[in-house]
């Protein structure tokens, strides 16, 4: 009898097991645009197949774009689609035409979001911006969105790891042996902090460091790689 138990036991362990391996929601590219759009390109990923946590996921993803199009100084418009963004980006530069009738300059966007990394617990995307509105140089941005593949909700950093501090402690390891050739390039190399930007893709742990953020336009961004082997014992998520 007790035997029975046993492998009914295992029975349903592998069963919750193949359960928990199969992914929650598909993505595919999708384009947006309106009827007037003139100035931008959007191709960003879309959830389907679990209608509550592909909700989740892709209201996460337009907010996400909505913001990144509001190239106000004051605080975001109450617009409720991508679309309704695409027309408000719009009609922002054919005011900028009419208040300076003589500019040459055009204005341009685009934003691109693929999947770098989905298992049965987390998904990571990254969306990379680009914005023109006239000045020395357009702006470039990349943002990295991980979801609780379960649930569809948006993890913060600390949501990552089930040890922050020894995160935070090989991290450093590694983005000294990155910069350690060409500290002078960096505003503040031996002050560490974690980027805004940290996500999974098949080899490991991304940290993403956008222009700006720690280093002049000039440097460009900086990317460092860790493998998934240096962060067993510190990970909530595979």
């Amino acid at each position: 009898m007790r035997f029975k138990i046993f492998i009914y036991a295992i029975i349903i362990s592998l069963i919750s097991q193949t359960c928990k391996e199969e992914k929650t929601v598909e993505f595919q590219e999708v384009t947006k645009t309106t009827t007037n759009n003139k100035l931008l390109e959007i191709h960003i990923p879309e959830a389907s197949g679990n209608d509550d946590i592909s909700k989740n996921i892709n209201s996460s993803i337009h907010q996400h774009v909505i913001n990144s199009l509001n190239i106000k100084d004051t605080e975001a418009p109450a617009l409720k689609t991508i679309e309704e963004s695409i027309d408000a980006f719009n009609n922002e530069y054919e005011s900028f035409k009419s208040d300076f009738p003589e500019t040459i300059i055009a204005w341009e966007a685009q934003i691109d979001g693929e999947v770098m990394y989905q298992s049965a617990d987390v998904i990571s995307l990254s969306i990379t911006t680009y914005i023109n509105t006239g000045g020395a140089h357009g702006h470039l941005n990349v943002s990295f969105l991980n979801f609780n593949a379960q649930t569809g909700k948006m993890l913060k950093n600390e949501d990552l790891f089930e040890d922050y501090l020894a995160f935070t402690k090989i991290a450093k390891t590694y983005f000294d042996e990155e910069i350690a050739d060409k500290k002078d390039l960096y505003f503040e190399p031996d002050n560490f902090t974690l980027p805004e930007n940290i996500g999974f893709n098949e080899e490991g742990v991304i940290l993403l460091y956008n222009t700006y953020e720690i280093a002049p336009y000039s440097s460009g961004m900086t990317e460092i790689q860790i493998p998934w082997e240096e962060l067993q014992t510190s990970l909530n998520y595979l």
